[in-house]
């Protein structure tokens, strides 16, 4: 159980670094999106590192589907300690992930207030997956969304080459 508070609070202190670092700028919109991009090139990485390590032992996944079941069920109870909630497909490359209880966003009240500061402490996650996606093979386009806290859901939508 430390370890889940230890990673929030990692997480909600690197966000909080990212914004200080760039609340010396003017525009503030470009501040947000430079502070997303940061936030989502460093979860990126991770979900590179995390499942090289993960799938090491692994064999190979058949298609994406299988893919996108080993990062709802297997990576993401690793990091979140429980499993994506669903998991929907169009089968045309797009993958809605639907968590209901994400841990990043359980420690903020769960009513609307919150919503607009939601989207900063998702970037590292959405990073997370496409890093992962992106390390097994596949380029993708990944969003997030949250209309009532702490429920969340992040769209893939995978990149045909």
């Amino acid at each position: 159980m430390a370890d889940n508070a230890l990673f929030e609070f990692l997480h909600m202190e690197i966000v909080a670094h990212v914004y200080k670092e760039q609340a010396t700028r003017e525009d503030i919109d470009k501040e947000r999106v430079t502070c997303v991009s940061t936030l989502e090139l460093m979860g990126f990485r991770v979900g590179q590192g995390l499942i090289e390590r993960f799938t090491k032992d692994c064999p190979t996944f058949k298609d994406d589907l299988d893919i996108m079941k080993f990062l709802c069920k297997d990576l993401w109870s690793t990091i979140f300690k429980k499993q994506i909630d669903n998991l929907r497909t169009n089968h045309q490359g797009t993958y809605v992930l639907q968590d209901n209880k994400f841990a990043l966003l359980t420690q903020f009240s769960s009513g609307k207030q919150y919503l607009e500061e939601a989207p900063k402490y998702l970037a590292f996650s959405c990073g997370l997956i496409r890093g992962a996606l992106s390390n097994l093979g596949l380029e993708s386009v990944v969003t997030a969304e949250v209309s009532l806290m702490p429920s969340c859901k992040f769209q893939v939508v995978i990149q045909k080459l």
